[in-house]
């Protein structure tokens, strides 16, 4: 009987192990999916800025127009300066 009671322990010893490890193989594959967003996100957001500022420079919206979306919303003063807000 107690070559049963080590077997059985050594079977759950090896359960948690695994599960460890699923756990860590999880862990690891929600990181890659998170790097993986945001790489598009900010992918995304380049493009969309480079459209924008195209139409700055073409003339179809106002570079004013920018300005007053970004007025409200850029708050470091490094980022303000890159547009020529106060």
């Amino acid at each position: 009987m107690a070559k049963l009671d080590d077997q059985i322990a050594l079977a759950e010893e090896r359960l948690k192990t695994l599960k460890l490890r699923s756990k860590q193989i999880e862990a690891r594959r929600a990181a890659q999916r998170a790097a993986r967003d945001k790489k598009v996100e900010t992918r995304r957001r380049i493009l969309v800025g480079a459209v924008v500022l195209a139409r700055v420079r073409d003339g179809s919206m106002k570079e004013e127009e920018l300005r007053a979306w970004l007025d409200p919303v850029l708050t470091r003063t490094e980022d303000r300066a890159l547009f020529g807000l106060d």
